[in-house]
């Protein structure tokens, strides 16, 4: 047992190390070691508990209906992977597979039994939804904010994994600055990324909230709300002020996309807004800025 769990830490550990973080190859290895071994075995689903861990918590009722009749008439497909907890099991792998085998009317479902560590199976939750599942902005993000603290490494070496520019990383991070009432919003799909990511941009919650809302009672496209934010956040200047203004606004956008952050440039001073003191840390090492205490 303990060289079969060694094994299995060596295989998580070499890939997580790599650039390329692939679930398809992880569990196709768990899978097949398992069929070969004759590990498959039939676990009542009421044994079964969802991973704590699980980034999804919206879950599409169409898409489980047409994976249930595809159970009825065809059985699970693939065993979900699980761990043995106090109380029956965790699931590790496979929680749309385990909500569409109830909505088919199954009592059990092949599984197979895996000892993961608490962190490994929240690894391995991020990655199946990240990779598999269509995930909403607000999940993918908190899935990254995830594995950057799990697995503590910077926003670059997350990029490089996940297969996503860094800008992509930055931007989706930048969401989890909203509102929960507009992250809600985005979370149900009630609006979209782009969206979303318009709204972060501006400073004040309250507006954020109230465009936010009108976006869904007014059916506005993106577009509708980069005019409204636009029109919103003039002001009344002398020309050359404004003349002035318009010559840093490549600056401004450019640092914004980079920091990910609001970011503010006039004639004698950049102004940039963090959040926290962890989410200052993190536009310093995009800075490349080193601080010894």
């Amino acid at each position: 047992m303990n060289d079969k769990r060694k094994a299995l830490g060596k295989g998580l550990e070499q890939l997580f190390s790599e650039e390329g973080l692939n679930f398809q190859d992880l569990e196709t290895s768990i899978v097949e070691e398992a069929k070969n071994s004759n590990m498959v075995e039939e676990i009542p689903l009421s044994d079964l508990r969802p991973n704590p861990y699980q980034p999804r918590k919206n879950f599409d009722e169409e898409a489980l209906n047409e994976l249930a009749i595809s159970i009825k008439e065809h059985g699970v497909f693939q065993p979900i992977i699980v761990k043995k907890s106090i109380k029956g099991y965790e699931i590790i792998a496979g929680e749309r597979r385990f909500r569409a085998s109830k909505l088919a009317g199954l009592t059990t479902i092949p599984a197979i039994v895996k000892d993961f560590t608490d962190e490994e199976m929240m690894q391995i939750a991020l990655l199946e939804n990240l990779q598999r599942e269509n995930l909403t902005a607000i999940e993918e993000a908190k899935a990254y904010k995830s594995i950057i603290e799990s697995m503590n490494i910077t926003q670059d070496e997350l990029a490089k994994k996940v297969g996503k520019s860094r800008s992509h990383i930055t931007n989706i991070l930048g969401l989890l600055k909203l509102p929960v009432s507009v992250q809600d919003m985005v979370l149900y799909n009630k609006i979209s990324m782009g969206h979303a990511r318009v709204l972060s941009k501006l400073d004040d919650v309250k507006k954020q909230e109230d465009l936010a809302q009108r976006v869904i009672d007014e059916d506005l496209s993106v577009r509708n709300l980069e005019n409204l934010t636009s029109n919103s956040t003039q002001k009344i200047v002398n020309t050359s002020r404004k003349r002035t203004n318009d010559e840093y606004k490549y600056i401004e956008t450019y640092l914004k996309e980079k920091l990910g952050t609001s970011v503010k440039v006039s004639n004698d001073k950049i102004s940039i807004k963090f959040s926290s003191i962890q989410d200052l840390n993190r536009i310093l090492e995009i800075m490349n800025i080193d601080i010894d205490e």
